[in-house]
């Protein structure tokens, strides 16, 4: 007795053009939230930010900018791995979990430099990096690459964390 197996079909993978497109979708996002992120950062980290204390630990203002580049390149690189490799379709909690992130890290300059709030930017920062850490793991399991790429802005966000929490304590 013969059986037929069920096969699934492969999914159609985007041609190029919309590879392209959707790489740089990612980017001019990740570029948005930088942007703004940015402008916020930029109302008071020459006066308000130079006049707080700060552990020794605290990198000079010039490494912010390049790091944060490579960061936000590296964040747009994985949402885009996952879209090739998976599609939106499948991973919407995973989507919303990276939106999320991009959303409390945008969120975050406007609380600590546009608030000028230490404490509400420390809150902020701890639920951003929980979302990071479960936005890691997630992509990790949907595109190993994807979720490797994301570990340098996981150790990043860990180090800023501790360093808001530093100059929230030393200035509260």
């Amino acid at each position: 007795m013969m059986t037929e197996t069920t096969q699934t079909p492969l999914k159609p993978r985007p041609n190029h053009r919309t590879r392209v497109f959707a790489l740089i979708a990612f980017m001019v996002l990740c570029l948005i939230v930088s942007a703004f992120g940015g402008a916020v950062t930029a109302t008071s980290v020459n006066d308000w930010y130079a006049t707080l204390q700060k552990p020794f630990f605290n990198p000079p203002n010039w490494l912010f900018a390049p790091v944060w580049t490579v960061i936000y390149f590296m964040i747009a690189f994985s949402g885009w791995r996952v879209w090739l490799t998976n599609g939106f379709a499948k991973t919407k909690m995973a989507f919303g979990i990276y939106g999320g992130q991009l959303a409390l890290n945008l969120a975050w300059s406007f609380l600590f430099f546009g608030a000028q709030s230490p404490l509400l930017g420390l809150i902020d920062i701890i639920a951003l990096l929980v979302l990071i850490v479960i936005n890691t793991i997630v992509f990790f399991r949907l595109d190993r690459l994807a979720g490797l790429l994301l570990l340098p802005y996981a150790v990043w966000v860990g180090f800023a964390t501790l360093l808001n929490a530093a100059i929230w304590h030393l200035n509260g």
